[in-house]
C-alpha cells in the first residue's frame, strides 16, 4: 500500500476499495449469520386496518396462530380492555368484563379448545390475578385473590403478576413481580397446583428485580426477562434449576419482553427505554453462555415497546407499544 501511495495514487484508491470490500465480506460471513442482509424484519404499514380502535396504552399482545387472531390488552378508564383483530389487521370485536389492567396476555390452544390468559396488575377489585377467558371474553378461571396483593409465602397469591406462558400440556409459568412485593417465577400444573417456585428479591443467582416476561424454548428451558437486574435468567423447566444468565447485551436497558422466533433460533427482546427490539442468537443445547446480538430493530423515540409476541406459523412479530399507544406488526424478510 505504501508503494502505491508513492507511485500510483489511482492504484492506491483501487486497492483501498478492494480492502473495504474484503472486510465487509469477512464481517458478513464471520460475524453475522444474516450474511450482510440490511434487515431481518419489515414493518407492515397496513396492520391494523383501523388503528383508531387503539384508545388506551397498549400493554400486551398475543397471537393465536391456529385461528389467525391477534389479541391486544390496553389500559385506560372507560375503554375496551381487550381488542381482537384478524391476522390481516381487521378489527373483529372487543370485551371488557372483569379486566382492570391487563399487563400480560397469552393464547392457549389444544385440539379441542382455545382460551386467553391475562395477568391483571390492577389494584382494584379485579387486580392481582391471573385469569383465563374464552376467546369471546367469558371468565373461566381466576388464580389469586382479586383485589388483594399477595405474599411470596403463598404460591397463588400474586402482587401484580407481570406475564404468563402456558405450554400445550397446560402447565403454566407465571412471573410475579411487577408490584415489587413478590419477585419470583412459579410453575403450576394443569390443575393449578404448584410444581415449583423460585426467586426472591435481589440480584444474586436465581433472584429477581421485577421479573417481567417469561417464555419456554423447545429444549426444556424457561427464559425470564429479569428487568430490574438488566439480564435474562434461564431455568430448567422440569426442576426449576438455574441454568445461566445473560447480561452482556443489556448495559443500556434491561429486557422487558422475551419471545422466541418460530424456528427457536433467535430470541426477540424488547427494550422499552431505548426503543429497541434486540434479536439474540439462542443456544440450541448445552451451555447458555452469554448473549450474542445478531440484529436489532430501532423504533422511533418514545415508542416504548413493552411486550411482544410471535406468530409461530408466519414468524411475524407483534409489538405492544405503550408510548405510541399502538401495536405494530413486523414481518420477516
Amino acid at each position: 500500500l505504501s508503494t502505491a501511495v508513492s507511485f500510483d495514487p489511482t492504484l492506491m484508491e483501487f486497492d483501498y476499495s478492494i480492502f473495504i470490500l474484503y472486510f465487509q465480506v469477512l464481517k458478513a460471513e464471520h460475524f453475522s449469520p444474516w450474511r450482510g442482509e440490511q434487515q431481518m424484519y419489515k414493518l407492515d404499514i397496513g396492520w391494523p386496518k383501523t388503528p383508531e380502535h387503539f384508545t388506551g396504552q397498549t400493554f400486551c399482545v398475543a397471537v393465536d396462530s391456529l385461528h389467525g387472531l391477534v389479541y391486544v390488552g390496553q389500559v385506560k378508564d372507560n375503554v375496551p380492555k381487550v381488542l381482537v383483530f384478524s391476522e390481516g389487521g381487521y378489527f373483529l370485536y372487543a370485551w371488557n368484563d372483569t379486566v382492570e389492567m391487563p399487563h400480560g396476555i397469552f393464547v392457549w390452544n389444544t385440539a379441542t379448545e382455545s382460551s386467553v390468559w391475562i395477568t391483571d396488575v390492577g389494584t382494584g377489585k379485579y387486580g392481582h390475578t391471573v385469569k383465563q377467558y374464552s376467546p369471546l371474553g367469558k371468565l373461566m378461571q381466576v388464580l389469586g385473590t382479586p383485589g388483594n396483593a399477595g405474599s411470596s409465602l403463598i404460591p397463588l397469591q400474586f402482587d401484580q403478576p407481570a406475564e404468563i406462558f402456558v405450554e400445550e400440556t397446560g402447565e403454566i409459568y407465571v412471573v410475579d413481580g411487577d408490584g415489587g412485593m413478590n419477585n419470583r417465577l412459579l410453575k403450576l400444573s394443569d390443575d393449578y397446583k404448584e410444581i415449583w417456585l423460585t426467586g426472591t428479591n435481589g440480584s444474586g443467582i436465581g433472584q429477581f428485580k421485577i421479573p417481567h416476561s417469561v417464555t419456554v424454548d423447545a429444549f426444556g428451558r424457561v427464559w425470564v426477562a429479569d428487568r430490574g437486574n438488566k439480564r435474562i435468567q434461564v431455568f430448567d423447566k422440569v426442576t426449576g434449576e438455574w441454568l445461566g444468565s445473560w447480561s452482556g447485551c443489556f448495559s443500556e436497558d434491561g429486557p422487558y419482553s422475551v419471545r422466541f422466533t418460530a424456528d427457536y433460533k433467535y430470541l426477540i427482546v424488547a427494550q422499552l427505554n431505548i426503543n429497541r427490539l434486540a434479536i439474540l442468537a439462542a443456544p440450541p443445547v448445552g451451555s447458555i453462555g452469554d448473549c450474542v446480538m445478531v440484529h436489532s430493530v430501532q423504533l422511533p423515540d418514545e415508542t416504548k415497546p413493552h411486550l411482544v409476541d410471535v406468530d409461530m406459523r408466519s414468524g411475524a412479530v407483534y409489538v405492544a407499544e405503550i408510548g405510541a399507544q399502538q401495536v405494530q406488526k413486523y414481518v420477516p424478510l
